[in-house]
């Protein structure tokens, strides 16, 4: 699970640097501009950084922040293949399509490997 969660955490941090060129708030109309933008990838980064470290650890929490990076990169993927069939030009780059399949394939790669950690933590319990 270490390395499908670095992974996904990797391309949405990579998304969200793309996401600035884009300016991304705009598209979902965020309250108060960019500073909102900055705050929710204050919060959002952070949690996944966190995240990360409960899974190198192997915490009791580990499981839940794998679940929350796993959606997090599936639901970029979802969204964004929203606003594309919506029309919106934005994140039409060829860089920053594969960021964004790749948010996907490595979210669903870390969904996976959560829950076959899961299944095979019960099995022994």
């Amino acid at each position: 699970m270490p390395r499908s969660y670095f992974w996904t955490m990797l391309f949405l941090i990579l998304h969200q640097i793309d996401a600035a060129y884009w300016k991304e708030w705009e598209m979902f109309h965020l309250p108060g501009g960019v500073q909102g933008f900055l705050v929710f990838n204050l919060a959002a980064i952070a949690v996944v950084l966190i995240g990360y470290r409960h899974v190198l650890l192997n915490t009791r929490h580990a499981p839940s922040y794998a679940a929350v990076c796993a959606v997090l990169g599936v639901g970029t993927f979802l969204i964004h293949a929203g606003f594309a069939l919506a029309g919106l030009a934005q994140f039409h780059l060829p860089l920053s399509i594969a960021i964004i399949v790749l948010c996907l394939g490595c979210g669903l790669w870390l969904l996976f490997a959560w829950r076959a950690d899961d299944l095979r933590i019960r099995h022994v319990l």
